[in-house]
């Protein structure tokens, strides 16, 4: 009964357990609940908080990781990641425990989906390669394309030049409206060529710019 209770509910606490037996008419401690849980497999974890995915986000990330698996690793070399996020400064962030096996951390009854938002934050946008991490900026104001296309202009092409990237590097973000709309026209005024494809790491899904520098 134990085991068969964490397995489709990872969260249960061992207090839950034996409150669960004791309506059984079985008298157990904590200690034999953890002993029970260690001899099949199971430990008590922290939950790993991930991003809050819809089935279309699942199937978008998979696609692009089949798509690209077998793409070398020097192309990879030549892209910069970039995004922006919201980080709370105030609020609930309490961490919950689950039981699971090793190497379990991902599965999603063994997660906290989490989301972008609330109150008490700050914006900040960023970007990286496998160079190494480029500028990180914060945001003041509310994001809008125009904003953007400065955000790129001011932060994202001097850190292509300080990461020293190679000719033709790329920019990978999501396809956001504010990046789609303004960062592609801003990228063909400057003569660079553009193509879409779907998915993000961190996001929803991705416009590809090849960068002719």
């Amino acid at each position: 009964m134990i085991t068969r209770t964490v397995s489709k509910n990872p969260r249960t606490t061992r207090g839950d357990l034996v409150n669960d037996l004791q309506r059984a008419g079985t008298k157990v401690t904590k200690a034999t609940i953890s002993n029970t849980l260690r001899h099949q497999g199971l430990k008590s974890y922290s939950a790993r908080r991930v991003p809050l995915l819809k089935p279309v986000h699942v199937q978008a990330r998979l696609k692009f990781a089949r798509e690209h698996l077998d793409d070398p690793e020097e192309d990879w070399e030549n892209v910069i990641w970039s995004d922006e996020t919201k980080i709370e400064l105030f609020g609930k962030n309490s961490t919950r425990r689950v039981w699971r096996r090793k190497n379990a951390e991902l599965h999603p009854k063994n997660t906290i989906p989490t989301v972008k938002h609330g109150g008490g934050n700050i914006m900040l946008w960023g970007c990286f390669s496998a160079k190494g991490p480029g500028r990180l900026i914060r945001v003041k104001e509310r994001m809008n394309g125009a904003m953007y296309r400065e955000i790129l202009s001011d932060n994202l092409l001097p850190s292509a030049r300080a990461l020293k990237m190679k000719r033709g590097w790329v920019s990978q973000h999501d396809n956001d409206p504010k990046h789609t709309a303004r960062a592609t026209e801003w990228l063909r005024k400057k003569h660079f060529k553009s193509s879409q494809f779907g998915l993000q790491p961190i996001k929803d899904s991705t416009n590809k710019f090849k960068l002719k520098m």
